[in-house]
């Protein structure tokens, strides 16, 4: 007999894929597809989008001068993530092959398909660039963090956290000395799979 936990984890599955069905659904509305690891739109449909464009001296003239001059603050930031990226991917390198990890595909976590949105001009697309990367890294780190832990301290903690990983809910119990004796083991196993 199923545990309320699988019952409710595979509840769980079923809405996901009733979301991916919808997303679907809406794909095909919006007339694209995705082909050979491209997008590609309806002719009819980049049509508008390229009438739809903002032209690049119109979209500055409408930003608010706050706006622009904090964008070098933004862009900053892309220093700390190429250096994190970099460290994050040596780390997984070296010591996920020593403890029998199975290694994060960076690829997985990354998307950079906004590029064949005809709607949008060519700083627009490099904003889009950088929000993508650095996204798409922070969701790479988190696995290879999630990853981490569940070797080496599966356990939830004792307050309810916002948006756990995938990984924390086969966590044990936090004050369960018993299961994270019994269980660690398991959980690092899953880790090879």
């Amino acid at each position: 007999m199923a545990s309320a936990f699988e019952k409710l984890k595979a509840t769980l599955a079923d809405l996901q894929d009733e979301i991916e069905r919808d997303l679907a659904e809406r794909r095909a509305n919006l007339r694209y597809r995705y082909e050979r690891g491209r997008v590609v739109f309806e002719q009819d449909v980049r049509a508008k989008h390229r009438a739809a464009r903002v032209r690049l001296g119109d979209f500055l003239r409408a930003a608010r001068p706050a706006v622009i001059l904090s964008a070098p603050v933004v862009y900053s930031l892309i220093l700390p993530f190429v250096l994190i990226d970099l460290w994050v991917s040596l780390y997984q390198a070296i010591c996920f092959p020593v403890y029998g990890i199975q290694k994060v595909r960076r690829a997985d976590h990354m998307a950079f398909d906004h590029r064949h949105l005809a709607y949008l001009n060519g700083l627009q697309k490099l904003n889009c660039l950088y929000c993508s990367y650095c996204n798409g890294l922070v969701s790479y780190i988190r696995e290879v963090a999630a990853r981490t832990e569940q070797y080496w301290c599966p356990i939830k903690h004792a307050r309810r956290l916002d948006g756990p990983h995938e990984h924390y809910p086969v966590f044990v119990d936090y004050g369960d000395a018993e299961a994270f004796g019994s269980q660690s083991a398991r959980l690092r196993k899953a880790l090879r799979k």
